[in-house]
């Protein structure tokens, strides 16, 4: 399946207090906290990313799925937009790790492992008649909400979260990472718990 993905990301200091507002604003719990494992894949020259763009093969509990993702081709660097858009294509796989031998034969390799506790909640927007998501993303530096839907349904959200669209990114969480090893000096290469939070 391939979608225009709109997706916004904030950090969230209190995940209970945040997700005890959501059924108020019509939210259902969609998946309840699960563990997820993330491959990124490119080539030894990084190609992918200096196109801005992820292959990735992800464990949501017991479900594989493999996704790509890519600009749209219309952003314009001098403006860039508060709000990050992707193509996606993603489609769920009977076996990730017999998949991820294929790319490697392909000439893709592992390039980055990061993992997460994430929840799921999803409601109804009546403007445009699709379901919006928001996730909440526990990870090894941080926990991290992030919006998936129409933009104006994301500035509706902020505002009813009281969230201040200030504090708001679109970094990845590999750019999110990396910012975080030049703020600690840490030596993983990885963000995964393993790494970060087990003393060396």
């Amino acid at each position: 399946m391939q979608n225009a993905e709109i997706e916004l990301k904030f950090p969230v200091s209190d995940p209970a207090a945040l997700q005890s507002r959501l059924p108020q604003l019509g939210f259902h719990l969609e998946t309840p906290r699960t563990f997820e494992h993330n491959t990124l894949y490119d080539t030894p020259a990084r190609d992918l990313r200096a196109r801005r763009g992820i292959l990735r093969i992800r464990k949501y509990g017991p479900t594989w799925t493999v996704t790509h993702k890519r600009t749209n081709g219309t952003e314009n660097p001098a403006e860039p937009s508060r709000y990050k858009v992707r193509i996606e294509t993603e489609t769920t796989v009977a076996d990730g790790e017999a998949l991820g031998h294929i790319f490697e034969q392909l000439g893709y390799t592992p390039a980055f492992i990061y993992e997460k506790y994430r929840t799921e909640w999803s409601t109804l927007d009546p403007d445009t008649g699709t379901t919006p998501h928001l996730v909440l993303d526990e990870t090894p530096i941080g926990t991290y909400a992030e919006l998936e839907g129409p933009p104006a349904w994301i500035d509706r959200t902020l505002v009813d979260l009281g969230i201040d669209p200030a504090t708001c990114l679109t970094d990845s969480y590999g750019a999110l990472f990396l910012t975080w090893k030049q703020r600690t000096g840490s030596p993983a290469e990885n963000l995964t718990f393993a790494a970060i939070l087990t003393p060396a």
